[in-house]
This record gives C-alpha cells, sequence and structure tokens, in this order.
C-alpha cells in the first residue's frame, strides 16, 4: 500500500480487519470528516459508526477479496450523531500480517439530498401543472410548438390532447390576434416574464374567449421554451360590462321617474282647464276646436309620461293573476290592423300556459311596443309570430343572463322577419331616448318602456337578431300558482256623470293640481277639504266636524307617503271616513 496516498487523500479512507472489522488505520480525511479522533477510531470497529447493524458485507463474504467490490450504498453515523449517506468501494490486501480490507468512504449525502429535492421539485410542478384550475402549457419560443398542456387548457379550448402536444399555434390558430402573441414573445425575449396581457383564444368550436396571458421563459433539453399561465375572463368582462349597462339604466330611470312625475301633474292641471273650459264656454265653436287640439296634444303628452313612469319602473300597477293568452287574444285585433295587410299576424300560443301576477294593461303595453318595432322592421311586409310556452330557467342560465333568476316562467315572444338590429347598436336598444328611426318616426321610448314594465313586473327581457334575418324578443314573467282572473270587459261609454253631495278629504302636495281637483269636485256638488301633506291632513281630521266620507289622496309626496297616510287612518279611532 502506498502510505503517502493513504494519508494524503482528501476522501475517507481506513484499514478493517476482515475477521473483527476493527479500524486498523485511518486517514486524516476521515478523521476531519466523522469527527473521531485516530485513538478512538482504532479503538472501534466499523459497526459502532454503521446505521445497519450486522450487514456490512465484509461479515458475510465466504472468499477474499482481491479486486475493487462494486460500489454499495451505506449510512454512517458521525461522531456528533449526524447521518450521511456514503458510497463504499473496497480492495482486500495484508496489513501488517492481518487479513484485511481498504475501504474508500465516498460522502454522497448532499448528493442524495439534492436529487430528492429535485425529484420533489419536479413532482410538486407535475402535480401543480395537472391540478391546476387556470390553463398552463409548455411550448417552444421560437416554433410555438406545444410541448405538454394542461387539462384546464384542454377544458378552455375544447381541444384533446393528442390535437394539441406536437402541433404549433399556427396550426391550431388559436390567437384570434397572432400579433399578441408576437408581443408576448418579444416581451419574454426582453424582460424574461410577461404579466397579464389581455387577448382572445379562439376555441376549437370558433368561439373567441377573452383571456390574460402570464408567461416565463425556461429552458428544456436545452431548448428556450415558455411557460404561459392563462386566466379565462369572458365571464368576468361579460359581467362588468352588464354591471356598467345596469348602473346606466338605473341612473336614467331615477332621472325618467322624477320627470315624469313632475311633468304628469304638470298636465293634470292642463287637461283639467281644458275640461273646464270645454264645459263652460262650449259655445264658440272656436273655442271648442282650440281647446280641443289642446286637450290631445295634453293626452299625447300624458302618453308620454306614462312611458316614462313604466321605464323609470314607477308606474301605479292593479296587478292580478292573469292569462298571458287572454291578453293576446284580446288585443291580436288591434295588432292587426295597426301593422297592416301586407304583414301576417300568427299567434302560436301554449295550450297548458301557467298564469302570471301582472298588469293586465302593462302587457298590453308591452305587446303593443314590441309589434310597432317589429312592423317598422318589415317596411316590405313579412311576418310577426307571438309564442307563449313555459319555461324553467336553470342557475346556468341564470349566470349567463344579466337579472335572470333560476325558477319557472311564462315565456311570452315576439319575433319578425325584418331586416335585424346591427350588432354594433345591440347594447343599446333599451335605453331611453335611443332610436334607429328617422327623425319624427320614434321617441326612443318604446323599447326603454317594455324593460321597465318587464322589471317592474319581476321579470327579465332578452333580444336575439342578426341582420338581414329579424329579431325575437322573449320576455320571462315569474309563474304563480292559482287560476286567472277573467278579463275586465270595455264597459259602455258614460254619457253623463253624476252629481254628489258628500264630504271629500283631498291630499295633494302639488298646489295647482290641488286647486284644480277641488274646482272639479266643487263643481259637481261636493264638499272638500284639502291637505297639502299627511300631517296636516291629519289636523284637518281632528278639527272637522264633518263626516269625511271619502279620502282622495296623492301616492308619492314629500315625507310619509299616500299609503302611509291611509294605513294610518285605518287605525285612527274616532274618525268618520270611507277609505
Amino acid at each position: 500500500m502506498d502510505r503517502l496516498l493513504f494519508d494524503s487523500s482528501p476522501l475517507p479512507m481506513w484499514v478493517l480487519d476482515r475477521q473483527t472489522l476493527a479500524f486498523l488505520a485511518v486517514n486524516e480525511a476521515a478523521i476531519r470528516h466523522y469527527g473521531f479522533s485516530r485513538e478512538e477510531f482504532l479503538s472501534m470497529t466499523v459497526r459502532d459508526i454503521a446505521l445497519e447493524r450486522n450487514t456490512h458485507p465484509l461479515e458475510t463474504a465466504e472468499i477474499p477479496i482481491v479486486a475493487l467490490s462494486n460500489v454499495e450504498a451505506r449510512r454512517y453515523r458521525k461522531k456528533d450523531g449526524a447521518v450521511i449517506d456514503v458510497e463504499v468501494t473496497s480492495h482486500g490486501l495484508s496489513f501488517e500480517g492481518r487479513d484485511a480490507e481498504l475501504v474508500l468512504a465516498h460522502d454522497i449525502t448532499e448528493r442524495n439530498r439534492s436529487q430528492e429535492r429535485l425529484q420533489q421539485s419536479e413532482e410538486r410542478f407535475s402535480k401543480a401543472f395537472q391540478c391546476s384550475p387556470l390553463a398552463i402549457t409548455i411550448s417552444t419560443t421560437k416554433e410555438g410548438r406545444y410541448v405538454d398542456v394542461n387539462d384546464a387548457f384542454l377544458q378552455l379550448t375544447g381541444y384533446e390532447r393528442a390535437d394539441v402536444v406536437g402541433h404549433t399555434v399556427d396550426d391550431l390558430r388559436m390567437w384570434v390576434e397572432s400579433k399578441d402573441r408576437i408581443l408576448l414573445v418579444q416581451s419574454l425575449n426582453e424582460a424574461k416574464r410577461v404579466r397579464a396581457l389581455a387577448t382572445q383564444f379562439r376555441t376549437r368550436s370558433g368561439e373567441a374567449r377573452f383571456v390574460k396571458v402570464s408567461a416565463e421563459l425556461i429552458h428544456l433539453d436545452q431548448v428556450s421554451c415558455m411557460l404561459p399561465i392563462t386566466k379565462d375572463v369572458t365571464e368576468v368582462k361579460r359581467l362588468e360590462q352588464q354591471s356598467r349597462q345596469a348602473q346606466k339604466m338605473q341612473a336614467v330611470g331615477r332621472l325618467a321617474g322624477g320627470v315624469a312625475h313632475d311633468f304628469n301633474n304638470i298636465l293634470g292641471v292642463i287637461l283639467g282647464c281644458v275640461e273646464l273650459i270645454e264645459k263652460n264656454f262650449a259655445s264658440p265653436d272656436l273655442l271648442r276646436k282650440h281647446a280641443s287640439e289642446i286637450k290631445k296634444a295634453a293626452e299625447r303628452a300624458a302618453s308620454l309620461t306614462r312611458q316614462l313612469l313604466a321605464y323609470s319602473k314607477q308606474q301605479i300597477l292593479q296587478p292580478k293573476i292573469i292569462d298571458i293568452n287572454a291578453i293576446v287574444e284580446r288585443v291580436s285585433s288591434l295588432i292587426s290592423r295597426m301593422i297592416g295587410e301586407d304583414v301576417e299576424l300568427v299567434f302560436a300560443p301554449s295550450p297548458d300556459l301557467g298564469s302570471v301576477k301582472a298588469d293586465s294593461s302593462q302587457i298590453e303595453q308591452i305587446l303593443m311596443n314590441l309589434a310597432v318595432n317589429a312592423r317598422d322592421a318589415m317596411p316590405e311586409g313579412g311576418k310577426l309570430v307571438i309564442r307563449t310556452a313555459n319555461a324553467e330557467l336553470d342557475e346556468t342560465y341564470a349566470r349567463q343572463h344579466a337579472g335572470a333568476r333560476a325558477g319557472a316562467y311564462v315565456m311570452m315572444s315576439v319575433s319578425d322577419t325584418g331586416q335585424g338590429i346591427n350588432p354594433d347598436v345591440m347594447p343599446q336598444i333599451f335605453e331611453p331616448f335611443f332610436t334607429t328611426k328617422d327623425q319624427g318616426k320614434g321617441t326612443g321610448l318604446g323599447l326603454a318602456t317594455v324593460y321597465g314594465i318587464v322589471k317592474q313586473s319581476g321579470g327579465c327581457i332578452y333580444v336575439y337578431s342578426e341582420p338581414g334575418k329579424g329579431t325575437t324578443f322573449k320576455v320571462y314573467l315569474p309563474q304563480v300558482d292559482g287560476p286567472a282572473a277573467p278579463l275586465e270587459s270595455v264597459g259602455p261609454e258614460v254619457t253623463g256623470i253624476p252629481r254628489g253631495s258628500e264630504t271629500i278629504l283631498l291630499v295633494e302636495d302639488q298646489e295647482q293640481l290641488r286647486e284644480l281637483i277641488r274646482g272639479v269636485l266643487e263643481e259637481y256638488g261636493y264638499t272638500v277639504l284639502e291637505a297639502q301633506d299627511t300631517q296636516t291632513a291629519l289636523r284637518v281630521l281632528e278639527e272637522t266636524d264633518l263626516r269625511i266620507d271619502l279620502v282622495l289622496t296623492d301616492v308619492i309626496m314629500p315625507g310619509k307617503s299616500g299609503r302611509h297616510f291611509i294605513r294610518i287612518l285605518k287605525h285612527t279611532e274616532g274618525v268618520n271616513k270611507t277609505v
């Protein structure tokens, strides 16, 4: 044995007695690495440092080893108790007349730990890659060839794994805008990473999905690759757009409600004054003619006000359980005359249609407004189809359609074969005062009115249209239990107004309207006590000795509403009244 080589070796080495496994010699590297002194080593056997007892290869050897043995993995303990992994190689020799073994013990603890950490890291990455709810891919930077993709990516795009792995982005044409991928690669080469690049992916079915892509550069087998993580934000963008639209519609609705309420009071004064003019100055023909024109104009303005109130969802309703089929049948003849002979009207009712709770006059208004729009979309004639059916809207439908809630509904659709709606203006069609008609041919309140009525009735409305292929409006109203009430028939025209002698308490905050109503009622023989608000009305009731036969109150007033005043009145003792 070359003693100099043994002592100067940087790796731990020792000589063992093959029979007793006692240390016969150790080098300086072994002393430094294991922490035992030379004297301690020479007083021990290999069993004192071996972690596994009675497993040393020398103990089971039946023939002398005369050459380097195969490398074996062992575990030894240092003096401080630390356990290390070693690779042991040995060579038989004669040492001072003894049958001995030269052992080289290479510490591979750190190498094993590194391999274990690498294996764990690869395992964690593999699990995170496959289990991530976000779409993750690995593709070559230069060609864009997919090396691997996870299940979330396949769900997002609709492809099978075999359709993607091994193919390039150009093969699949997945990027709606190819320039966006070029930008992604350029940004990666410059900054080594990209965060939340907004773009669009085209799925296997051709649908465009809005996504945000974040990516890092990696290397696989010396090949530059990129690791993009893709988040589908299509639903988020749709909800943001719907939220902005709803906020805008709500703001305009509040404005329309306030304007309509004040405007309605003014119109009430105009109409009442005109009626008094017609009654007291009936002789002069010219005055009667002018008064008649004023009345017609005011009635048109009143109609506009009703549309504003319906849109703002502040119109006073008289909801009842009704049958939609019966309402459609009742207004069909009127719709037929309105749309003209060149438009065919078809009504396809469902025989087992459920009932809804709504104001029948407002349902008629919905039908008339949609029919007017359909007629205007078919200047050369066509077909107008009104359908009714029961519908069950599930949670999936509700998530995909703003304003919808899962449940049982009655669906009423109005379809035409007209020009269709341009996709660019589709988001605006329910906005008030928006119209695509020529100036003077539309107020822009028809569909806004329909929207307000449907919302006020607890329903939802959606439109489906394609230029040149017609339009369909679908109105969904919640189903209710119970039989539908019979529709009220239109009674004969009243030719004379009876006079009275009763006492009426009039509560109205608008002074001009209050004076007008008082004048009309007094004209017909009634005694009128008036108040501008609830507090004043209660004081009038306390102070008067007259029997109050009727209370006539405005609904919307500053402070307490008319409904609140009636509730107070019903629970007030000692008041003679008829409400």
